[in-house]
């Protein structure tokens, strides 16, 4: 019980005391919940309900050829210094004939448009497509624009696309990557691969710990979600649409299909695709030499523009989510949303568990000086402090687990320091997407808050790695 007659010293140990217990509360539920998602990853590898497949499992069920059309969208915003190396990349692996790659630039851009008149070299399988706005609009606004371009196309030619598949700018795509989705259209509305984040030696903590991120996501979160039967969400790279999917989400909303004023309309595509009674899947395939069939690129190198791009991310599916997409009261799909939510939430109880540390040890320095006795520890806090440390070390072991499964053991050791890392720009990012969400409840507009490009994979591939 709290009195007015109590020392400054003494207040001290109180409060470190309530947010101990507080803290602690709310970090072991989320060990708990995360504790729950790896009991199910290891329950359906272990019952076969999951695994990664072999491309010469599924390779007899592919037809020679692609079913039907395909058109890739390319959106781009000042990305002359990496668009040149992912379209030429892209038209040499991938030399279908019923391929058409759109690209989107702008009017304002000259770069940009150059870089690509220079990559395509007169190939007719490419769309170049300048916005009538000038740029940067919205990522969507540039997608959209696209899509209205593919229509235009296909009225004339009397053929519709039997697929849109969705890449950046950055992005190096599998040679394998456009038969998989392909034929994985055959029983499903909406396909999602794998994305790999590459190391960065020049950025061993920032730039790499996406490694870390992406490597249990995409190797552990989403391939749970996908055995749960929830909406698989985009992420606007490596993933197919079926063509009559994206027409009805275009009726609904006037001929747009990607929400311009969302700053995840990656995210929001999936998601609205499942609540329209399409099927989702998320696919993880290896080839015959181990090769992860994945997206390959380059994340964010610099601490700023990481925490740009985290801030667009929470700002986008967390908050905006939240109100856009709403809930549901299906247990599989409300769990996931939950956790697609969590990360301004974790980010405030990530500066109570630093700052906590800070008045831990002030308190044992006053401790040791005799000026102050800390309270008893409860035993509800103890245990709650037990569950946290176990989960913590859990934690830890599933990170540097899945990252060392996909880049090694090194990396895997590392994994676990750049924790640190990933729960610092998150703090950042968090602070940033509230500000920016209030923005726009008060009406500032959506903007492309694009990431600058630089070093693109394909330069990586003399190095063969199997990544």
């Amino acid at each position: 019980m709290f009195f007015w007659g109590f020392t400054l010293a003494e207040w001290f140990v109180l409060v470190q005391h309530e947010l101990l217990l507080f803290a602690a509360a709310f970090f072991a539920l989320g060990m708990i919940d995360e504790f729950a998602l790896d009991c199910l990853y290891v329950w359906f590898r272990l019952t076969g309900r999951i695994r990664t497949q072999h491309i010469d499992e599924i390779s007899i069920a592919m037809p020679a050829g692609l079913a039907g059309r395909a058109a890739v969208f390319v959106p781009a915003w000042q990305e002359s210094a990496v668009i040149g190396a992912t379209l030429t990349h892209m038209l040499d692996v991938w030399p279908h004939e019923d391929l058409a790659v759109y690209v989107g630039c702008y009017r304002n851009d000259p770069a940009t448009v150059a870089s690509v008149v220079a990559a395509v070299r007169g190939d007719p399988r490419v769309r170049l497509v300048v916005h009538d706005r000038e740029g940067p609009t919205s990522k969507a606004d540039c997608l959209n624009r696209l899509y209205l371009a593919m229509v235009e196309d296909e009225r004339r030619a009397g053929c519709d696309f039997r697929m849109i598949v969705q890449h950046d700018a950055e992005d190096m795509v599998d040679p394998a990557a456009l038969d998989l989705l392909d034929a994985a259209l055959w029983h499903a509305h909406f396909v999602q691969l794998p994305v790999i984040a590459l190391p960065q030696r020049h950025s061993q903590w920032v730039g790499t710990h996406y490694c870390d991120e992406f490597a249990e996501s995409h190797g552990k979160t989403l391939v749970v979600r996908d055995a749960l039967g929830a909406a698989i969400p985009g992420a606007g790279v490596g993933c197919a649409i079926a063509r009559g999917s994206l027409a009805l989400l275009a009726d609904r909303e006037g001929g747009k299909p990607f929400a311009e004023q969302s700053l995840t309309e990656d995210y929001e595509l999936g998601l609205k695709i499942a609540q329209a009674g399409g099927k989702g899947r998320f696919l993880r395939v290896r080839g015959a030499d181990g090769r992860l069939i994945a997206t390959r690129e380059f994340f964010p190198s610099r601490l700023d523009t990481a925490v740009r791009q985290k801030t667009r991310w929470m700002h986008g599916i967390a908050l905006q989510g939240w109100d856009r997409l709403g809930w549901t009261s299906q247990p599989g799909e409300l769990w996931m949303r939950l956790r697609d939510r969590r990360g301004p939430l974790a980010s405030i109880l990530l500066v109570v568990a630093y700052l906590l540390v800070c008045m831990i040890a002030a308190g044992v320095l006053l401790e040791r000086m005799g000026i102050v006795r800390p309270p008893p520890a409860s035993p509800l806090l103890t245990g709650l402090l037990w569950v946290n440390f176990v989960g913590l070390i859990l934690r830890f072991g599933a990170r540097a687990a899945f990252t060392t499964r996909e880049f090694g053991w090194r990396q895997g050791l590392l994994a676990i320091p750049r924790t640190f890392v990933s729960n610092v720009i998150a703090i950042m990012a968090a602070r940033r997407a509230l500000l920016a969400y209030f923005r726009t409840l008060r009406g500032a507009p959506v903007v492309w808050d694009k990431t600058e490009h630089r070093d693109h994979p394909v330069f990586l591939r003399a190095m063969g790695s199997n990544t």
